[in-house]
């Protein structure tokens, strides 16, 4: 099965994201299941309705979505969006080991990625590990210290967020 879009099925996912309204889902839903149903398991469609729910907060529908379209083996970019939501989908269902587990799977597929890191932080603040997640975070905001007016101080929050990963060593 190919993860690729056509122009047309690109154009069509982009229209369902013009017409989203965060408060009402269900036409969303109704969209992407109608081009689901014209192009059935296409990982990427697949994906898509598991974000439509996710978006309508109907986590537990869009787990098995997610699940199918990682089956269905997504790639690249879409793969990085997927286990992000996926991650953010098990958390918010209360599984944060298995949350974790996804999300460290992105990691290491994807360990340039600021969005897995910060979906990883918000997992590890829900499990009580808060030092590990304000590292995560510390991290990602020094590592671009030029959209941010921290300048100098970079560095040495680069330095905090490792000596809080690490544990607060002595």
């Amino acid at each position: 099965m190919t993860t690729e879009l056509t122009p047309e099925l690109a154009e069509a996912i982009q229209r369902g994201y013009d017409r989203r309204d965060r408060a009402d889902m269900a036409p969303t839903i109704a969209y992407f299941q109608a081009l689901l149903a014209e192009h059935p398991d296409h990982p990427v469609l697949v994906y898509e309705v598991g974000g439509a729910y996710d978006t309508a907060g109907e986590e537990q529908t869009a787990r098995g979505y997610y699940e199918r379209a990682l089956a269905l083996g997504l790639e690249g970019d879409v793969l990085r969006r997927c286990l992000c939501q996926y991650g953010s989908t098990l958390r918010w269902l209360g599984e944060l080991d298995a949350s974790l587990a996804v999300l460290d799977r992105a990691r290491t597929e994807f360990p340039d990625s600021e969005s897995v890191r910060v979906f990883r932080a918000l997992t590890l603040n829900d499990a009580k590990r808060p030092d590990e997640a304000l590292a995560e975070l510390l991290t990602v905001v020094t590592e671009h210290p030029e959209v941010t007016d921290l300048g100098r101080w970079a560095v040495g929050l680069r330095g905090l967020a490792q000596w809080l990963a690490d544990g607060r060593p002595e």
